[in-house]
């Protein structure tokens, strides 16, 4: 069974959609979407440095985009998304991405509604001086109290040994001093706030206020909630974690779970993938994952395609 998973905030890096403005088709998507959202895609996806792309409200539709249009590539329709992948999730704003992919919302409303996540998280961000770190290696007994103990909260629980903490910066320049034992290193992320915690409640209230007209349909693939790794169902559901999910962690490690119990057999991460490949090799031996970087590994893509997904895709029961 294949598992599709989009990136979430981080994973981008400057100039990595200009690769994929030379397929047919996409530099029309990115800019139909750019008018809708106000935002220029192709500039921030090709031309912009790294401070910019940094920046909360660019970052957060950059990487949506970009997971829709690499995943256009190998399913050109919603009926070979459908027949072909067994479940799909994504981490943070990558939820959003799987949130279109699996027919819960348009793309054009999953671009509108993360436009206004990112605005509303980056005016979130601005009230104080907050990050995010990960901590590489360390046991959960340990280093969960060891951050409680530092004001700081286990935002992402990301699995394969890796959690990733957020505060202000004066309690992540504690951490960098600090570290859990066990812990091999703790590596600042590039991220203007600290996400999935309470300093982002502001921005719940402003979303809950954007997706009240919205009229979601349920899914037609799985879609598995970074809230608690739980396969849902319900279109309506989806939406509301989709809103609370911005002030609470990320459970990266029971989506795992839940692709492991699935049966998955191979994972394959949208553009810019690399992230989530790289905690599923360590957490799920055995399955094959594969990273779309660039158009030039869509051949290695659909291959693992035919491979794996010859008749998956039945909805959530």
């Amino acid at each position: 069974m294949l598992v599709l998973v989009a990136p979430g905030q981080g994973a981008q890096t400057p100039g990595f959609l200009t690769p994929w403005l030379d397929l047919p088709g996409v530099a029309d998507r990115l800019r139909e979407w750019s008018t809708a959202i106000d935002l220029d895609l192709v500039h921030y996806g090709t031309d912009a440095d790294a401070d910019e792309i940094r920046d909360t409200a660019v970052a957060q539709p950059l990487l949506v985009a970009s997971a829709l249009v690499s995943a256009g590539q190998l399913f050109p329709d919603a009926a070979d998304f459908a027949r072909l992948v067994g479940a799909a999730a994504g981490h943070s704003v990558g939820e959003l991405a799987a949130a279109a992919l699996t027919g819960v919302l348009s793309e054009r409303t999953a671009m509108e509604l993360v436009r206004r996540r990112g605005l509303a998280m980056a005016e979130a961000a601005a009230v104080t001086e907050t990050g995010m770190s990960a901590l590489l290696g360390g046991e959960p007994e340990i280093v969960l109290p060891h951050l409680e103990k530092l004001g700081l909260t286990p935002a992402n629980v990301n699995g394969a040994g890796q959690i990733v903490a957020a505060g202000t910066a004066e309690q992540l320049a504690a951490l960098a001093e600090d570290k859990p034992e066990g812990t091999r290193r703790v590596v600042p992320l590039k991220v203007a706030g600290a996400f999935h915690t309470h300093h982002m409640a502001p921005a719940v209230s402003a979303l809950e206020a954007a997706v009240r007209e919205l009229a979601p349909a349920d899914p037609r693939t799985r879609y598995v909630s970074n809230r608690d790794g739980r396969v849902v169902a319900s279109g309506q559901d989806v939406v509301a974690r989709l809103v609370g999910q911005v002030a609470n962690p990320v459970r990266w490690d029971l989506c795992m779970e839940t692709f492991k119990e699935l049966g998955a057999t191979a994972i394959i991460e949208v553009a810019p993938g690399g992230t989530l490949v790289g905690l599923a090799k360590r957490a799920l031996p055995g399955v094959e994952t594969l990273a779309l970087k660039t158009p030039d590994d869509l051949d290695a893509a659909r291959a693992l395609i035919a491979e794996h997904a010859p008749a998956a895709g039945s909805p959530a029961e």
